[in-house]
């Protein structure tokens, strides 16, 4: 008779289930032992170093797959294979982490979808007193842009911020949000539209990048959705904006067309 330890044992001893010990036996990757006399099979000292090393590669997070032919190799085989695990170990903790850090970020709806960078941009618009529409439509703007047009973010980024540190923009910009309590007519829509433009005009850095009209030109379809997409809720607005770019066309601006084609 064969001395040894039952397949209940050897699984408690390396810290596995008899299920988990018998798949190793299916793969390959543990020798399973002969029937002794009595009809049972005995673990000894050599099926128990097997499990040992199967069991600690596989809870090192080596697939299965790998592990027969890592027990085969050479010291300089194995060496490589356990960096080539180390590698992938250390790209699943990356996302991981990245999964984790967008789960903290849900608790705050604009941290979801947004970087720090612009997540800072719209507090600062709400500690300026732009109203929680104008924010809402600036925060709408920037997440539609993050996601069609990811190329030109950085940069819009770098317009807003030059926005919010220009007193006179502030100023124009929240007359364009009272404008919406004025009638459709009114000549002063003319005329505040006329006072956007000139001062863009004498402060192009509020304008943006220079290559963004490139950017943009070839994204036409997306600067109508983001640029409009509050149009309905906001129709002075959106005159504004149309009036505005108008006059900044005339000037040499390159602006994509309501009508153009991306």
């Amino acid at each position: 008779m064969r001395h040894g330890i039952t397949i209940g044992q050897a699984a408690a001893f390396v810290g596995v289930t008899v299920k988990t010990v018998r798949h190793y036996h299916k793969l390959g990757l543990v020798t399973e032992p002969e029937r002794d006399s009595s009809g049972y099979r005995r673990y000894g000292s050599a099926e128990l170093l097997q499990l040992v090393q199967v069991r600690t590669l596989a809870t090192a997070g080596v697939p299965l797959a790998e592990i027969g032919p890592m027990l085969d190799a050479d010291a300089e085989h194995f060496a490589a294979a356990l960096t080539s695990a180390e590698r992938r170990l250390t790209d699943q903790i990356e996302d991981l982490i990245a999964q984790r850090d967008t789960l903290h970020r849900l608790a705050d709806s604009d941290r979801a979808l947004l970087p720090d960078r612009a997540c800072a941009i719209l507090d600062r618009m709400s500690a300026l007193g732009f109203g929680p529409d104008y924010v809402a439509a600036q925060r709408e703007a920037l997440v539609l842009t993050r996601a069609m047009v990811p190329e030109g973010f950085d940069s819009f980024l770098a317009q807003l911020e030059h926005r919010v540190d220009d007193p006179v923009y502030i100023d124009l910009t929240k007359r364009a949000a009272e404008a919406e309590t004025w009638e459709p007519d009114d000549p002063r829509i003319e005329e505040l539209a006329a006072g956007i433009a000139e001062h863009y005009l004498a402060n192009p850095a509020l304008l943006g990048n220079p290559t963004d009209p490139h950017i943009w030109t070839k994204a036409s379809a997306q600067y109508r959705l983001i640029n409009n997409h509050r149009q309905d809720q906001a129709p002075i607005s959106a005159r504004l904006t149309a009036l505005t770019e108008t006059k900044l066309r005339s000037a040499g601006i390159q602006i994509p067309r309501p009508g153009s084609a991306g």
